[in-house]
């Protein structure tokens, strides 16, 4: 079994292929409904010789089974944030440690440590979010806060701090910080991360993020893509182009055949590889639409037609 370690280090399409098929294998029998789907595909592992060929699990199983193959009993489980009514996703996480070291690996990749201002109030409301989780500890190691609600004091602390850093938010909370304290902010990434949780009128993200530059003055914002059923965590540096770390991957399948996929550029349901999903399954399904460029970025464009509407998460329309 491929090492956390191990995983954190790829840096080849060679070497994630290799470290893909050896995971696709192990979860193939130990990840019993993902055997259970590919069972029921009538998919023999064996016969499968590349990333592109893995089928990949609806992302909807995690909220009626557990998805789970890990050694001992979890450490922590994650849910989504569902809106009333709804069934949670739940993420098994084998070792807290693993999640760390990954979220870790791909903040320094993409940002180099800079502290973090986290405006997450729907998800500081509630238990069991791992975006908290990972501000949480991504606060302690490189500095930074939590706010709930308390904008005025938000905005001096960002004021007073001189260094370069990033002001992450949900956006509704931070159209409320926009509308009521407008101003330029010096030295900061303005990052979202999230929808409107049925706190605010959904806007085109186009239009938030023309809203939120003009009142904080940044030239470009940025947005996290991660969801609960993963380990790890993909950027956006602005214009919605989202880049991954190198153990993850995404394909784009075609919206009526999920098991063929669609070439450069053309849009389709978004599957995503993370290699960190060790013990639970790193082969997902979403409910996300989007377009793969050969780089490796995408960019998202809604949610398939009829999917659930995800509380506090992105919505492009």
């Amino acid at each position: 079994m491929l090492t956390i370690e191990q995983i954190l280090a790829i840096r080849t399409e060679e070497a994630f292929e290799q470290a893909a098929l050896e995971l696709f294998r192990f979860q193939a029998t130990a990840c019993l409904p993902y055997a259970t789907y590919l069972a029921l595909l009538g998919v023999d592992p064996k016969e499968v010789q590349r990333v592109e060929d893995i089928p990949c699990l609806p992302i909807e199983v995690f909220k009626s089974q557990k998805v789970y193959c890990g050694p001992q009993p979890a450490e922590k489980c994650f849910t989504s944030s569902a809106t009333t009514g709804m069934t949670p996703s739940r993420h098994y996480m084998a070792h807290l440690a693993d999640y760390e070291a990954t979220f870790t690996a791909a903040y320094e990749h993409f940002y180099e440590g800079m502290p973090i201002y986290a405006l997450l109030p729907c998800y500081l409301e509630r238990e069991g979010s791992s975006l908290v989780y990972m501000a949480d500890r991504l606060i302690a190691r490189y500095g930074g806060g939590f706010f709930l609600d308390d904008y005025a004091h938000l905005v001096e602390v960002l004021e007073a701090d001189s260094r370069p850093k990033i002001l992450l938010g949900v956006s509704y909370a931070l159209l409320d910080l926009a509308e009521g304290y407008a101003r330029p902010l010096r030295n900061t990434i303005v990052m979202e991360t999230g929808g409107m949780k049925g706190r605010r009128k959904e806007l085109p993200k186009a239009e938030l993020h023309r809203v939120l530059k003009e009142a904080f003055g940044v030239k470009k914002i940025h947005s996290e893509y991660g969801m609960a059923e993963l380990t790890s965590q993909g950027y956006s540096a602005g214009d919605g182009v989202f880049r991954l770390p190198p153990w993850m991957k995404v394909l784009a399948r075609d919206v009526n055949d999920p098991f063929a996929l669609v070439g450069e550029g053309a849009r389709g349901g978004v599957n995503i590889i993370d290699l960190a999903n060790r013990y639970s399954c790193a082969f997902i399904q979403t409910q996300d639409v989007g377009r793969v460029w050969s780089d490796g970025s995408f960019a998202l464009e809604g949610r398939i037609t009829g999917a659930d509407i995800r509380g506090c998460n992105l919505l492009v329309q």
